[in-house]
C-alpha cells in the first residue's frame, strides 16, 4: 500500500519569542509541489504551504491528532529529536484567498501533543498533514478521522486510531494497538521476531495485508469473519480447519501477533 501522497511539511522550533523556520528540503519542496500539481474540486484551486517544526524528544509521549481530513506518516530515526513535516492544504477560489485561509491555521504543540485549529470563521476547506521523524524508540497515540495512518522502523508504547483511512505499519515493535474503521490494514513484520509485548492490530471493513519475513518467531492470530484468506506459505495446523481463521506458533512461539478484520479478504505472504 503506497502512502498517501499530499503530505507537506512545516517544522517549527518554539523559542521565547516565537516559532522559528527551520530549513526545508528538496524532499519537502516536492512534496509541496506534488500537492500544487493536484487540481482541487470542480473550480477551485488547490493551495499548499510547507512549514517545518522541531519537538523535544523529552517531552514524553507524542500524541498527533490529524482531525477531521489530515494523515499521520510517522518514521523512525536515529537521531534524537523529532522533526515535525506538515502540510497546510487549502481549497479556495484563488491562491491568493488560499493563502489568506492557511495564514489562520495554525499548528498548535503543547509539549509533544499536535494539533491544528483554525478560527471559526475560516470555512474554507483546509487540512494539515503531518510527516514526522522520531526516535527509534518513541511512545506515539495518533488520531485520523479521513487520513492514513503509517509508523515505520518505530518500537513503542502505541495508540493509533483511523475512522476513515487506512492504518500501515512496517517493521514496528513494543506494545501496539491499531484500530480502523473503514479502511484497509496492511502490517510487514520485521526481523526475526516481535520485539515487545505484541500487536493487536484491527479494521472493521476493510482488507488485510499481512506480511512475514522467513523464520519468524511469534504467536500469529489473522481471520476475518465475511471475506476470503488467502495465506501464500504452507502452514501446519491440528484439529478442525477454520478457513477464515488462524492460530500458530510460528518459529517455536513468542510475543502475539494479531491482525484480523471483521469484513474484507486477508492476505498472507512470507518475504
Amino acid at each position: 500500500m503506497a502512502s498517501w501522497a499530499g503530505l507537506g511539511v512545516l517544522a517549527v522550533a518554539a523559542v521565547a519569542s516565537g516559532t522559528r523556520l527551520l530549513g526545508q528540503s528538496e524532499q519537502d519542496a516536492r512534496w509541496r509541489d506534488d500537492c500544487r500539481e493536484n487540481s482541487g474540486s470542480g473550480f477551485r484551486e488547490r493551495y499548499c504551504e510547507v512549514r517545518v517544526q522541531q519537538l523535544d524528544p523529552h517531552s514524553g509521549p507524542l500524541f498527533v491528532d490529524a482531525s477531521e481530513n489530515g494523515g499521520i506518516e510517522i518514521s523512525g530515526s536515529s537521531g534524537d529529536s523529532i522533526v515535525v513535516h506538515e502540510l497546510i492544504e487549502v481549497e479556495s477560489s484563488s491562491q491568493d484567498e488560499g493563502r489568506t485561509v492557511a495564514s489562520q491555521v495554525q499548528v498548535v504543540t503543547t509539549g509533544n501533543s499536535i494539533h491544528a485549529e483554525a478560527p471559526a470563521s475560516v470555512r474554507r476547506h483546509w487540512s494539515v498533514n503531518y510527516r514526522i521523524h522520531v526516535p527509534l524508540h518513541t511512545d506515539l497515540t495518533l488520531k485520523t478521522v479521513n487520513g492514513p495512518v503509517t509508523v515505520d522502523g518505530v518500537t513503542g508504547h502505541m495508540r493509533l486510531d483511523a475512522v476513515n483511512g487506512p492504518i500501515e505499519l512496517t517493521a514496528v515493535g513494543g506494545d501496539v494497538h491499531a484500530r480502523a474503521r473503514n479502511g484497509p490494514l496492511e502490517v510487514r513484520l520485521g526481523g526475526s521476531r516481535w520485539d515487545g509485548a505484541g500487536l493487536d492490530a484491527e479494521t472493521e471493513n476493510g482488507p488485510v495485508e499481512l506480511s512475514v519475513p522467513a523464520q519468524y518467531a511469534a504467536h500469529l492470530e489473522t481471520s476475518t469473519v465475511n471475506g476470503p484468506m488467502d495465506v501464500e506459505f504452507p502452514v501446519t495446523m491440528q484439529g478442525r480447519i477454520d478457513p477464515r481463521r488462524i492460530e500458530i506458533d510460528l518459529g517455536g512461539g513468542g510475543s502475539p501477533v494479531r491482525v484480523v478484520t471483521t469484513n474484507g479478504p486477508v492476505s498472507v505472504t512470507k518475504d
